[in-house]
């Protein structure tokens, strides 16, 4: 199988072209925010008021990256659960999100909204977030700094490896590798 570099922003007519199962190595701009931090921005839009990031065109990781050891950009960055963030993900695609990083299934209301959104949700593997980190070329906090790791980051990746989860058409890896019961 070959292995699809791509380059962020992505447009629509990329993430269109992404089929589920599809392996990707991401280059560029993206954030990390995880359960807190979506929290706030979900409470943000709830109460009407601007959130302070522009989301048009960008992709969030699930992540809680480390501080860094010597010499290195970031400490271990790997995925968190992504269905902690299904009950705040809709307000967000609303907004312009076109993807989505982190590890296990989503809700069956987000993979609509996916769909809906012509969006794509990529898996990165568990369980690897020290070799992960080696792809991070730069990373700093931009928002909600007093949550530590769980604070927004701002990162650039280089040749990031994922893989499709939910392809725009709302195709879920997942459905296809479930047990099949009597």
């Amino acid at each position: 199988m070959k292995v699809l570099k791509l380059n962020m922003p992505l447009t629509k007519d990329v993430i269109a072209r992404l089929k589920v199962g599809d392996e990707v190595l991401l280059s560029g701009f993206l954030f990390t925010a995880r359960d807190a931090a979506h929290k706030r921005l979900y409470d943000l839009i709830k109460n009407g008021k601007p959130i302070p990031l522009n989301l048009k065109d960008a992709v969030i990781y699930y992540a809680g990256p480390t501080p860094p050891p010597p010499r290195r950009v970031i400490g271990s960055c790997g995925p968190t659960t992504s269905s902690r963030m299904d009950p705040f993900t809709l307000p967000l695609l609303k907004l312009g999100l076109c993807g989505m990083i982190g590890k296990g299934e989503r809700s069956e209301e987000v993979r609509r909204a996916i769909k809906k959104y012509g969006c794509v949700y990529f898996l990165a593997i568990g369980g690897i977030g020290a070799l992960l980190s080696t792809r991070v070329k730069m990373a700093k906090p931009i928002l909600f700094n007093e949550l530590g790791p769980e604070a927004v980051y701002k990162m650039e990746v280089k040749d990031f490896p994922l893989i499709v989860g939910i392809d725009s058409k709302g195709n879920d890896i997942y459905a296809k590798t479930k047990w099949k019961t009597k």
